[in-house]
Formats: structure tokens, sequence, C-alpha cells
């Protein structure tokens, strides 16, 4: 399993990075990144703390241990200042929160996102065809979750981004340990997104080249 969407308790979380770390590692992760919450308020706090951690974890894990950002709740104009910033500090994945159905994201957020070039755009919710498509010509993932509430519009996402070519990935938007999840039930999940068993092979492989794209980025 590769999960590139993840919180620990620098933001909404329950666990210390190491502790989030070491129970993906258990479980048989393969790669991890932590993407805790961040908007202009913490951004230069959180970011640098996450690559701190995880640099100190490197040559004592089996698996690989990804430093990033989720931009949350930020205004849609503010989306490209905060993409660039959290790289500059060192975030190598960059995620941004989504227009969720179960949450008042603004609206132009999903737009926003795609157009600052993000890695992924986290639960996109009724996503426009026009959205979908200029996410195909940049490049920008979206997210089928398995966190409660925001996978209400996965079938919908896994539908249309199908019908379009765009790229799909499946996450945890892990909060606490319960929500990580075996590489298993992410098939179940994406099978009951209406992901053909076919598909479900090439959006692991996502997961893969995002992987290598942000160690590169190291």
């Amino acid at each position: 399993m590769i999960d590139l969407h993840t919180h620990s308790l620098f933001s909404d979380g329950e666990l210390l990075p190491s502790e989030l770390v070491r129970r993906a590692e258990a479980i048989g992760y393969r790669a991890i990144a932590i993407t805790d919450h961040v908007d202009a308020s913490n951004i230069d706090f959180v970011v640098p703390r996450i690559v701190n951690a995880l640099k100190k974890l490197r040559g004592h894990i089996s698996i690989e241990a990804i430093p990033g950002a989720e931009i949350t709740h930020a205004p849609p104009q503010l989306i490209p200042d905060l993409v660039k910033e959290a790289r500059h500090l060192g975030a190598r994945i960059v995620v941004v929160h989504g227009e969720t159905i179960v949450e008042p994201v603004a609206p132009g957020t999903n737009r926003a996102a795609i157009d600052a070039h993000a890695d992924i755009l986290a639960h996109p919710g009724i996503i426009s065809t026009e959205d979908l498509l200029l996410a195909k010509e940049k490049g920008v993932i979206l997210e089928i979750t398995s966190r409660k509430g925001h996978s209400l519009s996965n079938g919908y996402v896994a539908r249309e981004a199908l019908k379009y070519g765009v790229p799909l990935c499946i996450f945890t938007d892990a909060h606490s340990p319960s929500d990580l999840i075996t590489k298993e039930m992410a098939i179940k999940i994406l099978l009951a997104s209406g992901v053909d068993e076919k598909r479900i092979p090439l959006i692991f492989e996502n997961s893969k080249a995002l992987v290598e794209k942000a160690l590169k980025r190291g």
C-alpha cells in the first residue's frame, strides 16, 4: 500500500510522525506521506518539522516516508503561492483539500489546485468536466478516499475521471491508527466506487509514479 495523504498531531491527527510511520510500516505499507493541514498561519511551522522528523527516521525504517502538506480551506486566490511555499519549505508531496460535499470548501478551490500544479487534489466532490479535463492536461492526480464523509462522492469522481482519462489514486486521509488500510481493503474500496477490476493496477501504478517523482525532488 502507498498512502500519500495522512495527518499527524502537527495538525488534527492523533499520532506523532514516528508512530504514524511505524504503524504504516507494520501493516505492510511501501510508502507514506505525512501531509498535515496548512494555510498561511502555520505552513512555516508545520512543514519544516515534518521534514526534520522524517529525515531523522531515514535509515531506521523499511518504507519511504515522504514529507508533504495539505493546503486546507485556503481562499482559492492564495493556493498558488501556498503550493510554492510548501515546496520551498521541503514538502515533496503537495495535496490540496478539494471541494468535498461534506465541508464548505470555497468554490474555485479545485480549479486553483489544478492551476497551481498540486500533486494531488483530495476528495474533489462534484468536480466539473472543465476541471477534470484541466487535471488531465496538467497531470494532477484525483483522489479516491477511504475517509468517511469525503468518500460519499467516490463513485462520481471515479466514473467521471475514468470517462475522461484523468489519473486516479486511492489514499486514506488518515487521522487515527484505525484509518490506515491494507492494499486488499483499498481494492475493495475501488471496486465499490465502480472501478473495473482491470483498471485497478493502473491506479496503484499512479501512486508509485508519485513516489518516484517525490523522491526526485529530494
